[in-house]
């Protein structure tokens, strides 16, 4: 199985960019993985304090699990994944998402190039870069419209963790890429780069190396 894990800031294009490669790709071919859904649950706190907790630090994302998971894939097993509520800041007791052994997994999220043993099981990596203008416009709206949001408490999380969280953890991280998107899903070309070699693996194509630095 070919994993492909698409990094990048917060708004920059991520989701679009996978979407595009498996719509390229057609149905049934790929199974994605959001790095979102695996946000670590705190049962043990009130509301109160989980809406105190930095989640746009790697810490705050269960890789250990998203690790399992994409391990069990690789092994040819399914997987459920958890099913995160940005609402109440906490995991559906109720709902996982399916995720079944495929030709390719694509995993989108902050810190997929951020973690090293999470790194190790990628074959292509890949990170979008778009301006910050850009990216902080795109969350406010998602954030407001999508998550239940003031447009204050947007504006202190971005300054307080989200802006510091990029500039340490994430930005960084671009130096483990193998192919930089910038844009992400307005740069056609760099979507069609990805998509052609993800359609080589499919065809059995392997003159292509896609194991490289972790």
């Amino acid at each position: 199985m070919l994993i492909i894990g698409i990094a990048g800031g917060t708004g920059s294009g991520k989701t679009t960019v996978a979407r595009s490669v498996i719509d390229r790709l057609g149905p049934g071919k790929v199974t994605f993985i959001s790095q979102d859904n695996y946000y670590r649950d705190n049962p043990q706190l009130t509301f109160a304090e989980r809406e105190k907790i930095n989640y746009d630090h790697p810490f705050a994302i269960d890789n250990e699990l998203l690790i399992e998971h994409l391990e069990l894939l690789k092994s040819g097993q399914s997987a459920h994944a958890p099913v995160y509520d940005f609402t109440t800041h906490a995991r559906s007791k109720e709902e996982t998402v399916e995720l079944t052994p495929n030709h390719i997994a694509i995993i989108e999220g902050l810190h997929v190039l951020s973690d090293e043993n999470l790194r190790k099981l990628l074959d292509i990596k890949v990170f979008v870069d778009t301006d910050p203008d850009v990216r902080i416009l795109r969350r406010v709206v998602r954030d407001i419209e999508e998550r239940g949001r003031t447009i204050r408490s947007v504006h202190e999380q971005y300054l307080n963790t989200v802006k510091p969280m990029h500039e340490a953890f994430i930005e960084p991280s671009k130096k483990y890429a193998d192919i930089i998107i910038p844009e992400g899903g307005e740069n056609e070309v760099g979507i069609k780069m990805l998509s052609i070699l993800t359609e080589k693996y499919l065809t059995g194509d392997r003159t292509w190396d896609a194991t490289k630095k972790s």
